[in-house]
């Protein structure tokens, strides 16, 4: 099984990061306001960078990286994917 991190873009320009195994569930999830609650009056999202690993510990280390990052480091991330 796969597991994946996901930035997501909020309608509001805002990013949101999470974690899961299915990107397409998820992301229809944020939109019908039952994902993260930070989404949920910021939709719709769009999915603008995924990376895949093999071990849920290892995508979930990578998940809270990616949250302790300011706004300019995750543009680059973004960008350079």
């Amino acid at each position: 099984m796969a597991h994946h991190v996901y930035i997501l873009e909020c309608a509001d320009g805002t990013y949101y990061t999470g974690y899961t195994t299915d990107v397409e569930r998820r992301v229809d999830e944020h939109n019908a306001g039952t994902g993260a609650k930070y989404t949920r009056g910021r939709t719709p999202v769009e999915v603008i960078h995924t990376e895949t690993y093999d071990s849920q510990s290892a995508a979930m280390q990578r998940e809270y990286a990616i949250k302790q990052l300011r706004r300019p480091a995750k543009e680059e991330l973004v960008e350079t994917a």
